[in-house]
């Protein structure tokens, strides 16, 4: 990698670099990119609501089972007439 990362080579370790995963070399290369770049910026941001979104959805409890009315409906529309 150069001294500062493309766009390209900035998504293909975004992964390493949001888990804190880079070494300290590489991480100040892709945060001076960042620093330069709002496409880049923006896009590691999405990926970071797109991780907690899916955070938030496996952390609610479980769901309770579908009223047997639902049930039985869904399965009367997919049986063959």
């Amino acid at each position: 990698m150069s001294a500062l990362p493309n766009c390209r080579e900035v998504l293909d370790f975004l992964d390493d670099y949001y888990a804190g995963e880079l070494d300290p070399m590489r991480t100040g290369a892709f945060e001076r990119h960042l620093a330069l770049c709002p496409s880049c910026r923006g896009y590691l941001d999405s990926y970071r609501r797109t991780i907690e979104m899916e955070r938030e959805a496996f952390a609610e409890p479980e769901l309770q089972d579908p009223p047997e009315e639902l049930v039985d409906a869904i399965l009367a529309i997919r049986r063959p007439a």
